[in-house]
């Protein structure tokens, strides 16, 4: 029997993660790309140019005229039409997350409203009538029940910080209540939470029910964008990290998810002293996240082998740890022209584990990661945040801030 072929549409940093976990477990990519230097297609040979809204495209990626039928379809970003995968299915493809599933992480007044319907903590939120009149009226209103700031969101299309927007008043969303109004997508508006930190809970769940979480972990963003996780959580509660374990598992058998699922947490403080913290969920990722980076190099099982084993319906791993922390910290772009350059100086750490994704450097553009393991939290970090800074040609402050160390006459 040959080995199967999972079919992942895109072709960034995720589908190129997936390479060396698909490698070691014998399994074939065939991966969708945008472009043919793109990140994945550096690495993985079966790499056909297209777009996700490309219906030839997709259905060629699963099924190549005189090549072999793909196991499994799966994804890396959530912006794929949902009825080319409803089609899909009924011709009997396995479409994992299925399009039904998928369609809480394309949309976030479904999400919303399936994760409120579950009994699931979420922020106080309202969908924004299309009517820009209307909305605004819908929009004022709600201002008013929160206190006067709330936060404004696109229902579609949203990431890295973008598609939302944190408003005082009707006319600080006056050109997205227009654009909705024009055909745009839809908008909801949600309390701005008081939160003391963000959360990460991941979990990943297989076409039998079987489902591994791994240690809740810690997320810093920068601008709307990841820029650092710690696994575990440093001083969560086993309570609250319990129960943040059990919101991810009951969201993904509620939605019937198969594959890893990413379910970003705010950790809110009390009502008042005294009463213990909770968790209200922020969004869902149905894929290889972000905050799950750490689990390559820090976890028995990554979160990439653990997404091919899922969707493939095979056993899942050990979601354990490999060492009391793991922190993984972003390059979000850098002064230098070629990253490579500095790897003399970065690996000189030999614990330092490095991955690049093969980008032309872009100002705050996610170009790579280093994680790094350790007894000690704090050392731990500092090497990580080191290593980050030295790929971005910068020096980093105590808390994680970094200023140029390279000119732009330099990098010329």
């Amino acid at each position: 029997m040959s080995a199967p072929v999972v079919a992942v549409v895109g072709g960034g940093q995720l589908a190129r993660m997936m390479a060396p976990a698909a490698a070691r477990l014998g399994v074939r990519l065939r991966v969708l790309v945008e472009s043919p230097e793109g990140s994945a297609a550096q690495v993985v040979a079966d790499a056909p140019v297209g777009t996700a809204a490309d219906e030839a495209a997709v259905r060629a990626l699963v099924a190549p005229p005189g090549g072999e039928a793909a196991a499994v379809l799966t994804f890396e970003h959530e912006h794929v039409p949902s009825a080319l995968l409803t089609a899909l299915e009924a011709e009997g493809v396995a479409v994992r997350p299925g399009p039904d599933a998928l369609r809480h992480a394309q949309d976030k007044i479904v999400m919303r409203s399936r994760l409120t319907a579950l009994g699931v903590p979420c922020p106080r939120w309202a969908p924004l009538a299309v009517d820009a009149a209307e909305g605004a009226r819908e929009l004022a209103a709600f201002l008013a029940e929160v206190g006067g700031e709330a936060v404004v969101k696109t229902s579609r299309g949203g990431y890295d910080g973008k598609g939302v927007r944190v408003v005082s008043a009707p006319d600080d969303a006056a050109d997205w209540l227009a654009a909705a109004q024009d055909g745009g997508p839809q908008l909801l508006v949600e309390e701005k939470v008081p939160f003391r930190r963000e959360l990460a809970a991941l979990v990943a769940r297989r076409p039998s029910g079987e489902v591994r979480a791994w240690p809740v972990v810690e997320s810093v963003q920068r601008d709307g964008v990841c820029a650092e996780v710690t696994a575990p959580a440093p001083d969560l509660d086993p309570a609250l990290e319990a129960q943040a374990r059990d919101i991810a598992t009951a969201v993904a058998e509620g939605l019937g998810v198969t594959g890893v699922l990413a379910v970003e947490l705010f950790e809110v403080p009390g009502a008042a002293p005294g009463e213990p913290a909770r968790v209200l969920v922020n969004e869902l990722a149905m894929r290889p996240h972000n905050s799950g980076h750490w689990t390559i190099d820090g976890s028995v099982t990554s979160q990439f082998e653990q997404h091919l084993r899922a969707v493939l319906d095979l056993p899942l791993g050990d979601t354990g740890p490999v060492a009391p922390w793991t922190v993984m910290a972003n390059v979000l772009g850098s002064e230098r022209a070629e990253l490579t350059d500095a790897l003399p100086d970065v690996l000189a750490d030999g614990d330092a584990r490095v991955w690049l994704y093969g980008k032309d450097v872009r100002p705050g553009r996610k170009l790579g990661h280093v994680n790094v393991s350790g007894q000690d939290l704090a050392a731990t970090r500092d090497r990580a945040r080191a290593a980050v800074a030295t790929l971005r040609g910068t020096t980093t402050g105590p808390d994680g801030d970094a200023t140029p160390t390279t000119t732009t006459k330099e990098r010329a």
